[in-house]
């Protein structure tokens, strides 16, 4: 039954989800939990940290086993460890002495725990204390667990329980927590300060307490109830952490029940953050919502959730706004080319045009992998003979359009500053009935088995990153992507697609800033250069250096005077790895930032005898150099 509570309290007070009417009660929760020590560190000092890791990849028997051997090195800790963590049974009187102010009782109320049949144990249990006794067994509702930030902020998190703490097939309306997707779009967003911030489909909230950290005001939309109601929860236990004030949460986030776009639609925001629901499942005839994960499931055949929502995405961004988000992306057969030269064609053609785009492709599965991973994912393997049937019914949606392989990546998204909106007249706000839910992420613990959506997995990364033939940032088209030339224009954002399998720095976000923004100056002083405005490029002006980050190796025969091949590599970033020409080699090998790249350029022509100046070739593949931050501008 739907929540009747509106106004500010609006979603305090959800069936099936914890409470958050009663302010008091929760921040007495978090002085206790504050002071059993519940944080990430001190359960890994805890049940040590092969164990921790062990459990972030929903893995149980190890820190049941340590909590059995060291538990009662530290009672109240053991005690909520096992009771949220791994979702073993406790006697109330346990909870009473690890949470004294709320108490079994309280927990209650909050909604975060619930009665069990099952007998009390007798020495073999895993809380502070595992003996006999006659209080009632109470399992947890809600897995709530610690999370700490980069700013060094301890928080909890509360969200459903994962298949491994509560055996069987996940809910439909499953409030997904923190987990490897989610730790990925963290890590990936970057936190420029802005007024305004969307958090589409917003799951237990974990993109919204990161964005209050840079934004003035945060909108998280979920088309959950209980989503909206566990984040709502999260706030106010966080409270003073976010810097909030749990009796005005209203001041700096609103929460808003909706799908997709149509809750936010006719707003404007400086920055959209989504791990939208873009799993692609098979449709039937006879399906009804409440028979979708609709915390990854959309609702809509094929990939069309992720296409609409590219398209629809920049009606929402203010001038200059940005969005941020994971998705995945349909690969058609093609019989001349395979899936890894083909994949950017669609979502190239979702994207509005004038919009710009940098979409990243992390991993690559065929449909028998993709099938997998997402039955997987629900749990759905605990029913052997229904496994059977949908992962038929995966083969056959996927072999009715064609499809070779799916993509998984990151994708950002600007709206130019200085253009009209052209993508509200041709692709209004998105409104289909689909689901918004959203995975989440951690430091120290990630749950559920949403990291394909985000970070390659170790079966798919590559152990040294992909090789790029030499290119600048415009027009190239390389093994390791495409980037599409802008408009003659200033004003133009470029649009890149490219193919980075191999592990990458984490977090990404502020190398993938810089480069962006490398990448957009450079585009618009090449166009100026163009157009007239400019007589040259203006970086043939400034002084360059090589980045510390980065090496370089050659390649030869034995005997050889010349190297056959020269790479330079990036230790930082996304890792990149790129061919050079031996005049681009011996450019860079002179960028000690005392002399302008004009005035190298000019002896190295002297040295090679150049009669009309550097090759276009040559002056593009130094500029890729820049955009990519293998060479530094050095500042005056």
């Amino acid at each position: 039954m739907a929540e009747a509570v509106s106004g500010p309290a609006r979603f305090s007070t959800v069936p099936d989800a914890p409470r958050s009417d009663d302010a008091a009660l929760v921040a007495a929760l978090r002085a206790d939990l504050s002071t059993a020590g519940f944080t990430v560190d001190r359960v890994t000092d805890l049940v040590g940290p092969e164990a921790m890791s062990a459990w972030s990849r929903d893995q149980a028997v190890p820190a049941r086993r340590a909590l059995r051997e060291r538990g009662s090195q530290d009672p109240a800790l053991s005690t909520l460890s096992a009771f949220f963590l791994l979702g073993d049974p406790v006697e109330s009187s346990e909870l009473d002495i690890a949470l004294p102010t709320v108490g079994a009782a309280g927990l209650a109320r909050l909604g975060l725990v619930e009665g069990t049949s099952e007998p009390t144990s007798t020495g073999g249990g895993t809380g502070a204390d595992s003996g006999a006794g006659t209080d009632p067994l109470l399992s947890a509702a809600m897995d709530l667990r610690p999370y700490a930030t980069d700013s060094s902020e301890e928080l909890w998190v509360a969200s459903d329980l994962g298949a491994f703490q509560r055996p069987g097939v996940l809910r439909h309306d499953h409030v997904l927590g923190i987990g490897g997707a989610s730790t990925t779009l963290v890590q990936s967003t970057p936190r420029r300060p802005v007024a305004t911030a969307l958090d589409l489909g917003t799951g237990c909230g974990i993109q919204t307490f990161h964005l209050l950290a840079h934004a003035e005001h945060v909108t998280a939309t979920d088309i959950s109830e209980r989503a909206l109601a566990t984040t709502r929860f999260n706030l106010v236990l966080n409270a003073p952490a976010l810097g909030l004030d749990p009796e005005r949460l209203e001041d700096r986030v609103r929460l808003e029940l909706g799908s997709m776009l149509e809750p936010v639609a006719g707003q404007h925001f400086d920055m959209v953050v989504s791990n939208p629901p873009f799993v692609i499942t098979p449709r039937t005839p006879e399906e009804s919502d409440t028979e979708r994960f609709t915390y990854r499931d959309g609702g809509l055949p094929g990939d069309r959730i992720v296409r609409e929502l590219l398209s629809a995405l920049p009606s929402v961004l203010a001038p200059g706004g940005t969005a941020h988000l994971l998705a995945n992306w349909e690969i058609p057969h093609d019989p001349q080319d395979a899936p890894e030269a083909t994949w950017s064609r669609g979502p190239a053609s979702w994207i509005p045009e004038g919009t710009g785009a940098w979409l990243i492709q992390r991993e690559l599965q065929d449909p028998c992998e993709y099938a997998e991973t997402w039955l997987q994912d629900a749990s759905q393997q605990r029913d052997p003979e229904g496994f059977d049937r949908a992962y038929a019914a995966y083969l056959d949606d996927f072999a009715s359009r064609d499809v070779a392989a799916i993509g998984f990546g990151m994708v950002w998204l600007q709206r130019p500053e200085d253009t009209e909106r052209t993508a509200e007249s041709r692709h209004g706000a998105l409104t289909t009935d689909d689901a918004a839910g959203s995975p989440s992420a951690p430091r120290g613990a990630s749950r559920d088995a949403d990291d394909a959506a985000g970070a390659p997995s170790a079966a798919h990364a590559a152990s040294q990153p992909e090789v790029s033939a030499p290119g600048g940032p415009e027009g190239e088209r390389t093994a390791s992507g495409t980037v599409e030339p802008g408009r003659a224009a200033s004003s133009s954002l470029p649009r890149i697609f490219e193919t980075v399998p191999h592990p990458i720095q984490q977090p990404i976000a502020p190398a993938l800033a810089a480069e962006w923004e490398r990448t957009v100056r450079l585009g618009r002083e090449a166009a100026d250069a163009q157009s007239g405005a400019a007589g040259q490029p203006a970086w043939l002006e400034r002084r360059l250096t090589v980045a510390p980050d980065v090496t370089e190796e050659r390649h030869g025969t034995p005997g050889a005077e010349d190297p056959s091949l020269i790479l330079l590599r990036q230790g930082a970033g996304l890792r990149r790895t790129v061919i050079l020409s031996s005049e681009a080699a011996g450019f860079a090998g002179v960028c000690d930032g005392e002399l302008s790249a004009q005035q190298i350029l000019t002896a190295l022509g002297v040295l090679l005898g150049w009669e009309e100046g550097p090759s276009e070739q040559l002056v593009a593949e130094i500029a890729g150099l820049i955009a990519h931050g293998f060479l530094l501008e050095v500042s005056d």
